[in-house]
């Protein structure tokens, strides 16, 4: 590829699937890089809710934690943590909540606690914060996150936010009211549920990127879609948009 990265590809990939939605729930990270960037280029009335309690937050630069005080001063609003969680989230009130991961297996349930054994890690993570809820409520989940064998695993080491359980009908036992995870985009391509058996697939390749290095990056044996797209790379509008984003300017 030349003239943008695979996290740009990736990060331009993610803020176009926002196109058309009213309202978002947004992780810090890449999610949040994502979902800004298409509020400045395709979808400005796109309204980015963070768990802190910040509805409709404008950020200058990507913010550094849900407690960055720029969500709050740049918001349309402010409520309490449980107003956000019992009235706004669990009712099915959000269109989409935006998630990155640690791990990630094949029917999308997502790792942020530990890696390793509960009782004795070799990596603790930062947890799951608002994410089980995000997974569990938001009428549609978007992951996003680097591809590589290490965070595409058969099996997460901790199980902390529900994607598809073990497949079809799991979400459902369980009582979750949301679709679960739609897509997950990758800096290799973009993967979204087989319809009947709900594992993750890969439905479109980015620039320069072959099916065997997305399997090679896939810690199971990944299936691809009948019909598979190529994303197209990313506009100059996108990627200025992004860098400025990205370096804090307005």
């Amino acid at each position: 590829m030349t003239g943008f990265t695979a996290d740009e590809m990736m990060a331009v990939a993610a803020a176009r699937a926002l196109r058309g939605r009213t309202a978002c729930f947004v992780g810090i990270g890449l999610p949040s890089l994502a979902a800004n960037l298409a509020r400045r280029t395709g979808d400005p009335d796109l309204v980015l809710v963070y768990e802190s309690g910040t509805i409709g937050a404008r950020p200058t630069r990507p913010p550094l934690s849900i407690g960055d005080g720029e969500l709050a001063e740049t918001a349309d609003t402010v409520v309490s943590v449980p107003e956000m969680f019992n009235y706004w989230l669990q009712p099915g009130r959000i269109d989409v909540g935006f998630l990155g991961a640690a791990q990630i297996d094949e029917h999308a349930n997502i790792n942020t606690t530990v890696i390793g054994a509960y009782d004795a890690p070799s990596v603790r993570l930062p947890g799951a914060g608002g994410a089980p809820e995000i997974a569990a409520s938001c009428r549609e989940v978007f992951v996003v996150l680097r591809q590589s064998a290490r965070t595409f695993v058969p099996k997460v080491d901790f199980r902390t936010s529900v994607g598809h359980g073990d497949g079809p009908g799991s979400r459902a036992a369980l009582g979750l009211p949301g679709r679960g995870p739609v897509l997950v985009i990758t800096d290799l391509g973009i993967l979204a549920p087989d319809p009947a058996t709900s594992a993750l697939r890969l439905t479109h390749l980015h620039p320069g990127v072959t099916v065997e290095r997305v399997r090679a990056a896939t810690g199971w044996d990944l299936a691809v879609a009948p019909t598979l797209e190529h994303t197209p790379p990313p506009t100059a509008a996108e990627l200025a948009a992004l860098r400025a984003l990205a370096s804090g300017s307005p």
